[in-house]
């Protein structure tokens, strides 16, 4: 049998704008289908680029990138991405906002309102679907990009720090019901964030990089099991994996002497 084409491959890609200096530098690697991978880095390595570069937002200065084996720009592949912050229409109700990519494609009304439904169901916010996002908490309002993500159905879900505004308890609340989600459709997914501790619940696999420029460092192996749980961040295993990414993460930050 012949083995699927990886959902996203990086091989030698440079990036640089303009005539500055390389933001990402020799990235290689490769997603497998479903993996889950958390991006971990001191400020200004090139995290948010290396999601920009996979959703075609920009393109590599050099080297290739490929969604499937073909360029992002050409690839038959259903994407999804989710900011740092909620960039919800204020004008507009929630179903409205979850509704918005559905409609930009011509999905018919019918088929729209259920997927609309369906997503809002997911992320327990169907009795909101009349509310404006003013009328929403943060992490309601977050739990609306993400139900308007999964619209889509997407195959391959980025997200670039999604929940670094929201305070610890709603944030680990939210980690929990983004992994329910992920069990519900399995995606591939490209996590970015700040916190150790919530790369290491999320993934199976973490990126450590460096900056100026931006390289791999390191890639460590998650092998706590799924479904993980509130309990999880209490197991010896998870907090031999923190410490070990926190030592990790502090070598990628200390310039060389």
């Amino acid at each position: 049998m012949v083995a699927p084409p990886p959902p996203v491959h990086f091989n030698a890609v440079t990036k640089h704008f303009g005539d500055g200096p390389a933001v990402l530098d020799a990235i290689n690697f490769t997603a497998r289908e479903g993996d889950f991978i958390a991006v971990i880095g001191p400020s200004g390595c090139g995290k948010s680029t290396l999601l920009r570069l996979i959703a075609g937002l920009t393109t590599p200065s050099s080297g290739s990138l490929s969604l499937q084996r073909q360029p992002p720009v050409d690839a038959v592949v259903e994407l999804a991405f989710v900011f740092q912050e909620p960039t919800l229409l204020p004008w507009a109700r929630v179903a409205a906002n979850v509704a918005l990519p559905l409609r930009l494609r011509g999905v018919p009304s019918n088929e729209c309102a259920d997927a609309v439904h369906r997503c809002l169901t997911q992320v327990r916010l169907a009795d909101r679907a009349d509310a404006f996002p003013r009328q929403l908490s943060g992490g309601q309002q977050m739990r609306v990009s993400i139900a308007r993500a999964l619209a889509l159905n997407p195959k391959l879900l980025l997200l670039d720090e999604p929940f670094g505004a929201l305070d610890e308890m709603t944030r680990n609340h939210l980690n929990e019901e983004l992994l329910t989600l992920r069990e519900q459709a399995v995606w591939t997914a490209f996590f970015v964030t700040h916190s150790i501790s919530e790369a290491v619940f999320l993934a199976n696999r973490v990126l450590v990089m460096s900056a100026h420029p931006g390289r791999i460092q390191h890639e460590v192996t998650v092998d706590l099991p799924y479904p993980r749980t509130a309990a999880t961040r209490q197991s010896s295993r998870f907090l031999e994996l923190t410490a070990q990414l926190s030592q990790l993460l502090h070598a990628a930050e200390t310039p060389p002497a």
